[in-house]
């Protein structure tokens, strides 16, 4: 009987043997050096405040600790998927990246929490442990002689934390300066589980993240896509991406609970442009739709042309924004309304006020619930009809 050779191999090696653990402030530090970093597709910061904060009073509270953070080893510095920072999201320099780099395959929205506390980064000045309550929450007035702020308390400095606890006379009770200085030394000690492969490929690495995060996922694939079009001058996370996730939220629509609709989205957006630009006429095929993303075409494309459709799909975006601020419509519950009343605007970039009206009774009887890919192509091609 045949014995694949794969399989004796596979049967003999046990990565879990790697596994070790870290402490928060360790990572931090190597956060801080660059020793840990990001491979490129993965340099979206997907969290929002409420989720940090929970990550942070369950390092406090919880009873049990926080999943694994998985990590590939970098052996090979000839041959590795680039690597960005956790502070500015920016390419790291190939010379700076040495052997034994640890890059992070999942794990890095926790890791990006704790080193903004760590790194007093701007983005938590309003996150605090609030003594009193008993836990981290979000202030957003005058900070209580009961708060400190999380980036204080867990400050990489211990004289900005002990300096702040004197300038606020904290140490005049030593009860609350002792919990403080319990706290900030529980979660800078605080160990996390390393679950650690070596040189694994691009598809390796998006073969671990899927299965990390419920399989089947498309997030990582695209974004591994578009991250290969940085060298060409193409950053889609600050050119497209965050600027259309940014646009929603600031009317407060937020449709991006799920990390695979702060990619796969915008992306499928893109279709429309994508078809207008290119003097193509519409399929069902193009519909703006996340099973439908065209990441091969987009990418194939000039750096300039396909700025083009970033830019016109945001316009429309903002279009879309005022139409349903503006008219006798329901608020949307599904980003699909976003995408679709966008797309619109690609293709009819001046409706008139006869379109306009008929726009408004489509939005407010299209039924999105329970359709099927094939329905939902063929809703937006008689959107463009109508």
């Amino acid at each position: 009987m045949k014995i694949s050779k794969a399989l004796m191999q596979a049967a003999s090696f046990n990565p879990t043997e790697k596994s070790h653990k870290m402490t928060v402030l360790d990572m931090c530090k190597k956060i801080e050096k660059k020793e840990i970093s990001l491979p490129l597709y993965q340099r979206d910061v997907s969290w929002t405040k409420r989720q940090a904060i929970e990550l942070l009073n369950y390092q406090l509270l919880g009873k049990a600790p926080v999943a694994p953070i998985s990590m590939n080893i970098i052996l090979d510095t000839d041959d590795y998927v680039p690597q960005v920072s956790f502070d500015d999201r920016e390419m790291i320099d190939e010379a700076k990246i040495e052997k034994g780099q640890m890059s992070v395959v999942d794990g890095q929205q926790r890791l990006t929490t704790n080193y903004k506390a760590y790194s007093n980064s701007d983005d938590f000045r309003n996150i605090v442990l609030d003594v009193a309550r008993g836990r981290f929450l979000l202030e957003d007035g005058a900070f209580t002689k009961s708060q400190i702020p999380v980036g204080i308390l867990l400050n990489k400095e211990d004289g900005v934390f002990y300096e702040y606890l004197t300038r606020n006379n904290m140490m005049k009770d030593p009860s609350f300066m002792t919990i403080l200085v319990q706290c900030r030394s529980k979660i800078r000690s605080y160990y996390y589980t390393i679950n650690q492969a070596e040189n694994l490929t691009e598809d390796e690495q998006i073969e671990w993240f899927e299965v990390l995060n419920n399989a089947g996922s498309r997030v990582s694939a695209l974004q591994m896509r578009f991250s290969k079009m940085k060298v060409h001058g193409i950053d889609i996370y600050t050119m497209y991406t965050l600027k259309f996730k940014n646009r929603l939220l600031e009317d407060g629509y937020d449709f991006f609970s799920p990390q695979k609709t702060s990619v796969s989205y915008p992306i499928a957006a893109l279709n429309p442009a994508y078809e207008i630009i290119m003097n193509k006429a519409h399929t069902d095929a193009y519909a703006p739709i996340p099973s439908d993303t065209k990441e091969n075409q987009l990418c194939a494309l000039d750096s300039a042309i396909l700025k083009q459709c970033f830019a016109k799909t945001l316009e429309a975006l903002d279009k879309a924004v005022t139409f349903i601020q503006e008219q006798d419509v329901h608020e949307p519950d599904r980003i699909d309304y976003i995408n679709y009343i966008t797309g619109y605007f690609v293709y009819k970039p001046n409706p008139s006020d006869e379109e306009i009206e008929k726009l408004v009774d489509w939005y407010n009887k299209v039924d999105f619930n329970n359709k099927s890919n094939s329905r939902r192509r063929t809703i937006f091609t008689q959107l463009l009809n109508i």
